[in-house]
């Protein structure tokens, strides 16, 4: 079976909307997806980025244009100025982990729960009530937000490292089995393409 894994940052809003579009062609492609949250602030300082805060006008003007523009491709609600971001992205990040090590829920669901409380419900996905609320409405355990922190926070850190080692300086980034890496929501057809041969 193929992997894919799947490096990204629950308060990246590019990685907010891909929606469930990386889970589809996955499920087409009957390929594994391996959830790894990171730091994408310590990414960006890690590969030259800078944080959207820290960009040219020029640019972090374009950026909300560009959001907004592929918001309505996809259909999906956003937020241009969310009422949490930033915020600590650690617990929910955590929570993802426990739940991809427990097993039993949807994962994508509750990924993209967590993204969408973001940026579509103004709600602060630093907070246990939102993460265990994300839990449950993917079909997992609420208690989850509870257990597994320590090992949270070394998979967490293990992920940045394992994100700057193949190549990945953005989020979303998908990096394949064989290697081969995409950068970006509008990737994922160019990434199906490629697991399909």
């Amino acid at each position: 079976m193929a992997t894919i894994d799947y490096y990204f940052s629950t308060l990246s809003p590019y990685a907010y909307l891909a929606g469930t579009r990386l889970e589809a062609a996955a499920a087409r492609q009957n390929a594994q997806i391996n959830y790894k949250p990171f730091d994408i602030i310590a990414l960006f300082g890690r590969t030259g980025g800078t944080p959207p805060k820290d960009r040219h006008v020029s640019r972090q003007e374009y950026r909300l244009i560009e959001l907004e523009r592929q918001a309505k491709k996809y259909g999906l609600k956003i937020n241009l100025k969310p009422a949490h971001w930033p915020t600590n992205a650690a617990p929910a990040s955590y929570a993802i982990l426990a739940a991809q090590a427990a097993g039993g829920g949807d994962l994508g669901a509750l990924v993209h729960g967590l993204m969408r409380a973001v940026w579509a419900e103004d709600r602060d996905i630093a907070e246990d009530s939102v993460i265990k609320s994300c839990l449950e409405s993917a079909g997992f355990d609420a208690s989850l937000a509870d257990t597994g922190l320590l090992a949270g926070a070394e998979r967490y850190a293990q992920n940045l490292e394992e994100a700057v080692k193949a190549g990945v300086f953005g989020a979303p980034f998908y990096v394949t089995q064989d290697g081969d890496r995409f950068w970006g929501q509008d990737r994922i057809e160019d990434l199906e393409q490629h697991l399909a041969g």
